[in-house]
């Protein structure tokens, strides 16, 4: 069996056990992303009430709603795996409560490649200009999508072809 990341299952590993390991491991990684985004939104929320927010153009002001959207379902994403594990606990779902909080993480690691442009996108165009602003949130998004999708994407289709979960 592949494995890509954490632990190498061994060969006397049950169902059960390997379930609980991969869970555990989802739910690890899940708990280092859970922090920077709370408090990327924490901030994001606190913007609107700062002095200069007043002098933001049109531009601006939409950028910074797909910033804090961004980020609240990023949040939301990254924080249901718990929430659900919680709900299922003992409920015989672990499986599918496995492959929904992967898919919940992949689609909040990309709310949150959203949200960090975004904000980037946001500072750079308030303090510098547009142009200086595009130079830098454009080659950050393709940095992210390259690191964070593609990358991932095209080791796992150069492994004999492993389906994406």
């Amino acid at each position: 069996m592949k494995r890509f990341f954490g632990q190498q299952p061994t060969m006397d590993e049950t169902s059960k056990e390997r379930l609980d390991r991969e869970l555990n491991e989802l739910l690890q990684g899940l708990r280092i992303a859970i922090p920077g985004v709370q408090f990327m939104y924490a901030f994001l929320l606190t913007v609107p009430f700062a002095q200069g927010f007043a002098r933001v153009t049109e531009f601006q002001k939409d950028v910074f709603l797909v910033a804090l959207i961004s980020t609240a379902l990023s949040s939301v994403c990254f924080i249901a795996p718990a929430v659900q594990h919680r709900l299922l606990f003992r409920g015989g779902a672990k499986d599918v409560l496995l492959r929904r909080s992967n898919r919940y993480g992949i689609a909040g690691a990309l709310a949150l490649a959203v949200a960090m442009t975004s904000a980037i996108l946001l500072v750079v165009d308030y303090l510098f200009g547009r142009s200086w602003a595009l130079s830098v949130a454009i080659p950050l998004s393709a940095l992210i999508l390259w690191v964070w999708l593609l990358q991932p994407v095209i080791t796992r289709f150069r492994r004999a072809g492993d389906p994406l979960p």
